[in-house]
Formats: structure tokens, C-alpha cells, sequence
């Protein structure tokens, strides 16, 4: 792999050349290189593009790295993913999808990934997007996420983009049974005049099941934002949603959040703010040596950590 590819890498996945534990790499299309324990097990798909991530039952502090990356201009790939979390299993999943376009052409990734976690398994899932290249091709990205939680099953989800992407749409779908957890963590920036969809769908199935799902952003420029976020109660369960973005210069942000009670002991919340940087955010940061626009900075870092 080139410097940009391995810089890639490390800005999407935290990885370097001295990685340990399982992991997969994707490069343009195809299989860079492939690591599995004895309890992840990575296995290429017969029937279409993708893997199967294998985690054993009781496995326990482990992690699983599967990024993908693209360095070439006209390229759109599409992957499917389905990940089989074991028992009582206690993992971290690490993914991610960085493009580096230098070309005219646009390049894109589509991945579908499904979630299947066990009885009283719990996993954080990290996942970010980055974009980078002089090109004038744009970079898209379109993440599809299943996600099915059994009994006592629990499953945090962290998401971010962080730049360069120029169109993304990211759809959730999300189905909880008796006492299970799902908290969804959403950070995202666009600017120029990038789009961004996010729409997320949570069936509280189970009795005392329980969502959290919220999200962070900022619109800078000529940029478009919409959120929806959907949580449907259809047990004895609790959720909560909420959106807060700031807006800046002639972007627009639209957020609609959205909750249905289908049984008379559900509890669900919905939250939703959208604004403009307070001035006087600006000028106490600015009375400290700061110029304008690195108090932005420093406030929109601080909004999105």
C-alpha cells in the first residue's frame, strides 16, 4: 500500500503497519490483506461482495478492524457485511471508509452491514468518513445498517464523518428485544456544498428494551443537513432522540424527530435545536488572543467532541 492509502488508514481505522487482531482491509475493490484470532473469524463471501465477521461466544476483549478504502478516481464499490456477534461476547468493531480522489470521476462506496447480536453480548461499533483529493470528482458514500439485538443484548454505535464527502445518505434500521440497549452516536460536518441524509428506525420490540439516539452537526457554507430519526415503542420500553446542529454562513439543516407509543407503558422523549454560533461565544474567545475564525473553530470542535 502507497502513503496515501496507509494515511487512510490511519485517519479512518487508527491502524498502521503494526496492527494486531483480526482485521480486513479493503482496497479498491479488493482484498489488501486479511487477519483472524482464534475467536474472529473473517470469512469472503461466496454469493456477493462482502464478509462475514464470526465473533465466539465469550469472547471478551477483543477488537476487529474492517476498513475500506478507495484511491482511485471512478470507482463505486459495494460491499455487504454481516457481522455474528456469539453469547456473552464483549467486542469492539472498528470500520470506516476513506476516498482519496484525484481524478474527474466520482467514487463512491455503498456498504450494507448487518448486525446479528447475541443474548447478553455487547459491542461498540465505530465507524468514520473521510474524504480527501484535488479532483474534481466527487466522493460519495451511502452506509446501510441492520441492526437485530436479542435478550440483555446491547450495542453502541458511534458515527462520523469528518470531511471530504460530498454526498451521503446513512439509513438504520434498528429491531430490540427484551431488554436489550441500542445508543447511537452521531457527529457530522459538511460544508461547501455537500448533502447529508440520516435516517434512523428503532422498534422497541422487547419488554424494558431502550434506544438512545442522537446526533451532532454542523452546516457550514452552501450545505444541506437532514435528520430523521424514528422510534417506535411497541413494548414496555424507554427512548430518546435528539438532534442539535449548529447552522453557519447560507447552509440549511432540516431535523425531524419522531416517536410512536404502541403500547401505554412506552417512554419516549424527542429533542430537536438548531442555531447559529451565540456571539458571545465569539467575542470571550476572541478578549483571549483568538481571531474570528479560529473562535469558530475552537467552538465547533468543541460542539462535535
Amino acid at each position: 500500500m502507497n502513503n496515501t492509502e496507509l494515511e487512510l488508514l490511519k485517519i479512518i481505522a487508527d491502524m498502521d503497519e503494526n496492527v494486531n487482531g483480526a482485521f480486513n482491509i479493503r482496497a479498491n475493490g479488493d482484498l489488501a490483506a486479511r487477519n483472524v484470532t482464534e475467536n474472529i473469524n473473517i470469512v469472503t463471501k461466496s454469493d456477493k461482495s462482502g464478509i462475514d465477521i464470526i465473533i465466539k461466544p465469550n469472547t471478551k476483549n477483543e477488537k476487529v478492524h474492517i476498513p475500506v478504502i478507495i484511491s482511485e478516481t471512478g470507482l463505486n464499490d459495494l460491499v455487504y457485511n454481516d457481522f455474528h456477534i456469539g453469547e456473552n461476547a464483549e467486542v469492539e468493531i472498528v470500520a470506516g471508509c476513506g476516498i482519496h480522489n484525484c481524478g474527474g470521476e466520482n467514487s463512491g462506496h455503498d456498504g450494507i452491514h448487518t448486525f446479528y447480536v447475541g443474548k447478553n453480548a455487547k459491542i461498540k461499533y465505530v465507524e468514520k468518513h473521510y474524504g480527501s483529493g484535488e479532483g474534481t470528482g466527487e466522493n460519495t458514500m451511502n452506509p446501510t445498517t441492520v441492526i437485530n439485538i436479542e435478550e440483555g443484548g446491547y450495542m453502541e454505535m458511534e458515527t462520523t464523518q469528518i470531511k471530504g464527502i460530498d454526498s451521503t445518505k446513512r439509513i438504520t434500521t434498528a429491531k430490540l428485544g427484551c431488554d436489550a440497549t441500542l445508543v447511537i452516536k452521531e457527529k457530522l460536518m459538511t460544508h461547501g456544498r455537500q448533502y447529508a441524509a440520516t435516517d434512523f428506525t428503532v422498534d422497541l420490540n422487547g419488554e424494558n428494551s431502550s434506544a438512545n439516539v442522537v446526533s451532532r452537526s454542523v452546516a457550514k457554507d452552501d450545505s444541506y443537513q437532514v435528520f430523521v430519526s424514528k422510534i417506535n415503542g411497541n413494548n414496555v420500553c424507554s427512548g430518546h432522540t435528539e438532534c442539535d446542529a449548529i447552522i453557519m454562513d447560507n447552509a440549511h439543516v432540516s431535523a425531524v424527530p419522531e416517536i410512536t407509543a404502541n403500547h401505554i407503558d412506552a417512554s419516549l422523549i424527542h429533542e430537536a435545536a438548531i442555531g447559529k454560533i451565540a456571539g458571545e461565544q465569539l467575542i470571550k474567545l476572541m478578549t483571549l488572543g483568538l481571531t474570528e475564525q479560529e473562535a469558530e473553530e475552537q467552538i465547533v470542535n468543541g460542539f462535535l467532541k
